[in-house]
């Protein structure tokens, strides 16, 4: 990781939610009204509890210095408690159910996407899986809450070349960023369209090398990169490798504050409590532990605020030390004036 000063590396400033259910909630009518306190039912939620729920765009906003980032999604997926090697299915459903999230069907993972503004440019962090898995495919839907259409963003800095990540780009064998330049690092460029390691790759990896072929083939744009760099002013890559051969985060700094955007680093129940759990998708368990270990012990030092892909929606918190135990900590709401 980048030699980042104390300061710019943790600072940030509070959450502002537009839609979702986060507070303030908002109303099929668009009114915004005050939750009910905890373990309290207000009149009307009784009533709406009993009616189909109202769907609502989720859609979260925070600046950083001159920079607009908007929080989106392209929905959801439940991963089976099976899926976290370095514990047991039980063990994983049993932290499941201690923090109130256990699903039948696994872990809910949710697919945040980051639309990060400077009032000039328009770039997108990831493109969810699109519909490849669980109850996805929502993205063009959350831009267009925004009054924006695929082909008016700029750049799209893709995280790592699984398919929860890039489906977006190729949905329908068509390039649907037309005007997009890419940014993706080139050890995963070189691993995702190896046809030697296709050959070789277990069957639930087949579609990320598949559409990370496709992307090459569609995205005469894309840019390879190498390192760390900054790719505009402001933003720049973050190494993160481990995950994938060429997994990278995003950094986006200005006016003494910032915001790292850690894509897969941290998953929802297992982590940041125990940096050994890992994830089935992993391509090199022992690197994405090395830098779990190294990220997690940082971030809860300098209080960094981090904007993860699998969190719970808007993703956004921080990695807190809690009686010598790692904790998500979820970013306060709040008005920004």
């Amino acid at each position: 990781m980048p030699d980042l000063s104390r300061r710019a590396f943790a600072s940030g400033l509070s959450l502002g939610i537009l839609g979702g259910g986060v507070l303030p909630l908002v109303t099929s009518a668009g009114s915004a009204t005050a939750a009910p306190a905890a373990g309290q039912t207000s009149a009307p939620a009784a009533a709406a509890a009993a009616a189909p729920a109202a769907s609502v765009t989720p859609l979260a906003q925070i600046r950083i210095g001159r920079f607009t980032v908007t929080a989106v999604t392209d929905g959801y997926a439940d991963m089976p408690y099976t899926f976290f090697p370095g514990r047991t299915a039980a063990q994983v459903e049993q932290a499941a159910v201690a923090q109130f999230v256990a699903r039948p069907s696994g872990v809910r993972f949710v697919f945040n996407q980051y639309l990060i503004e400077d009032g000039t440019r328009r770039i997108l962090l990831d493109t969810g899986p699109a519909g490849s898995i669980g109850q996805t495919g929502a993205l063009p839907q959350a831009l267009g809450a925004i009054g924006l259409r695929r082909d008016q963003i700029d750049a799209v800095i893709v995280t790592h070349m699984h398919e929860d990540h890039l489906g977006g780009l190729v949905v329908g064998g068509q390039n649907n960023y037309p005007n997009a330049e890419l940014f993706i690092d080139r050890r995963d460029v070189t691993h995702w369209t190896d046809p030697a390691k296709r050959a070789g790759a277990p069957e639930y990896l087949q579609n990320s090398f598949r559409m990370s072929a496709a992307v090459a083939k569609l995205y005469p744009r894309l840019q390879a990169i190498d390192g760390e760099r900054e790719v505009a002013p402001g933003i720049s890559i973050v190494d993160l490798t481990g995950h994938t051969p060429g997994h990278i985060g995003v950094r986006i700094a200005d006016a003494g504050q910032s915001l790292i955007m850690v894509s897969d680093m941290l998953f929802p129940v297992v982590h940041p409590q125990a940096t050994d759990v890992g994830f089935v998708f992993e391509q090199d368990r022992a690197a994405a532990q090395s830098m779990r270990d190294r990220f997690f012990s940082r971030a809860a030092s300098e209080g960094a605020l981090i904007a993860a892909t699998h969190m719970p929606f808007p993703g956004l918190g921080r990695i807190v030390a809690d009686r010598g135990q790692m904790r998500w900590q979820v970013t306060d709401w709040a008005w920004q004036s």
